[in-house]
């Protein structure tokens, strides 16, 4: 099974988000089940300059969409995945964010630049395919950046109808970014003007991208149960639900998993000292050291919380704002990484003014303090509106850090909330809230400094979350059988 695995985001080469977790993790584990995995990234600087052993690859590329001549490359991930790298200095030679320029704001040409990954993708389908060695028995696209993937296939058969056409798979790992660009641009992405209809790429006035890739895609997944549920709904849909509805039975929630090679804190090179589940010992160190880290008094009776998360509205950051005074109030104490609006750092910087000695922020993202807080802190938080699966409550669960948080996506997936019958048949990893309110996040909290004041129950409930194993061996069979579901014919 032959698998192009297209991404715009790869750990540790590009790094945004959880995305670049899943593109780093995913395709060794299905190399290792059987499969036959390789990458197609944008050539960024940082891929370029990442990749080993980097060649080229067929002849120059010159009809993909806003921009003349590229070439295809291709090398190895650190991890030693095969990896395509979409050489094109006019679209991706840029510093910095992958997506936004130096003003903040999307790089005016985002449509042309991942239309051209699109693009490329699809050239392995041609009859004179961009790699004529190594053609892929199914396209995975993930987010929007790559919707356009089966639309090409779908609406230029004149340009893609090669031997045979792979099956398509499209990934969404969060539906509220879509990737939506003006209707006037249908030539120049080389889509047909007959395509611009509501049945079509047409998207509330413009061009959907995220859209044609639900459309068209002969199969859609996520990244979780429970979101594949809720984006069928009104109020996660983010106005595709209904398309995602009509597309049920195509619709597959598969939960992320964790790459246990880089989080686990027998062997993490990061943290002050390692421990295990059997002995936990260590963690008492890794306590120490955030506090320093944050400035935070040395208290190792003062329940520690962490979040690592972006500062948004969407994470349910301003609930931990309006929480806070009643936690340090409580003798907790809070340490923050993040970054996100500037009403959301203002709040967390004033915040830790006012209390110095209880609250520490770092605004900015540092990998290393990532996992520093997975290991020092007693409870994560991770309180958000909607969460297509998350990571960082999988990672603390790893590390006996008690994660807290909405139930909502793959947070109500992995999370089970210290309720009294979970508590008493020895099944709680965390604690979970319903509603997202300040006043249901600080019960959540009251309920969780009780319970830290009892040594014996929590170290058992550390105990049983770090047993938990949500590893990608699961997750990559469940993406195997799909696999199998859409290419029968091209499995031997």
């Amino acid at each position: 099974m032959r698998v192009l695995f297209v991404t715009p985001e790869c750990y540790p080469l590009v790094k945004t988000g959880g995305l670049a977790d899943v593109s780093a993790a995913l395709p060794p584990a299905l190399n290792h089940a059987g499969a036959d995995v390789r990458l197609l990234l944008p050539g960024y600087p940082a891929v370029l300059n990442g990749l080993t052993n980097l060649h080229e690859v067929g002849d120059l590329i010159t009809d993909l969409p806003g921009c003349d001549r590229a070439q295809l490359l291709i090398g190895r991930t650190p991890d030693g995945v095969l990896a395509y790298a979409l050489d094109a200095p006019s679209l991706y030679n840029r510093p910095g964010n992958p997506y936004l320029g130096p003003d903040g704001n999307d790089w005016p040409d985002n449509a042309q630049r991942f239309a051209a990954l699109a693009w490329c993708a699809s050239g392995f389908a041609a009859h004179d395919a961009y790699d004529p060695w190594w053609r892929p028995d199914v396209l995975h696209g993930h987010d929007w950046q790559t919707g356009l993937i089966p639309a090409y296939l779908t609406l230029r058969p004149d340009r893609f109808d090669g031997p045979f056409r792979p099956a398509t798979v499209m990934t969404i790992h969060n539906i509220a970014y879509q990737g939506q660009f003006g209707a006037w641009m249908m030539g120049d992405l080389g889509l047909p003007s007959s395509a611009y209809r509501i049945d079509g790429v047409e998207y509330y006035g413009g061009i959907g991208y995220l859209k044609a890739g639900c459309l068209y895609a002969d199969r859609l997944t996520t990244v979780s149960p429970t979101y594949a549920h809720e984006i069928q709904t009104d109020e996660h849909g983010m106005g595709l639900q209904g398309l995602l509805a009509g597309r049920a039975d195509s619709l597959t929630g598969i939960l992320n998993g964790v790459d246990y090679h880089i989080w686990d804190p027998t062997t993490d090179p990061h943290i002050a000292a390692r421990y295990s589940a059997e002995d936990l010992g260590g963690k008492d160190l890794c306590k120490a050291d955030l506090q320093a880290a944050f400035g935070l008094d040395r208290r190792p009776d003062a329940p520690l919380a962490g979040v690592v998360s972006r500062l948004t509205w969407h994470k349910g950051l301003d609930l931990v704002l309006e929480a806070a005074t009643q936690w340090v109030a409580w003798g907790g104490q809070l340490a923050v990484l993040g970054s996100g609006d500037h009403a959301s750092e203002a709040g967390f910087r004033h915040l830790a003014a006012w209390y110095p000695h209880s609250v520490g922020v770092t605004i900015g993202y540092d990998e290393a303090l990532s996992h520093r807080i997975q290991a020092g802190a007693d409870i994560l938080l991770v309180p958000s509106r909607s969460e297509p699966c998350g990571l960082t409550q999988l990672y603390a669960l790893k590390y006996g850090t008690l994660p807290l948080v909405r139930r909502t996506g793959g947070l109500a997936d992995t999370i089970v909330d210290a309720n009294p019958a979970a508590a008493n048949d020895g099944s709680a990893t965390g604690f979970q809230f319903v509603n997202p309110t300040a006043q249901e996040l600080t019960w959540a909290l009251r309920r969780a400094a009780t319970l830290y004041r009892k040594p014996e129950r929590w170290h058992a409930m550390q105990q049983r979350a770090m047993t938990r194993d949500f590893g990608w061996h699961g997750p990559a069979e469940e993406y195997m059988e799909l696999y199998r579901e859409i290419a029968p014919a091209l499995v031997a």
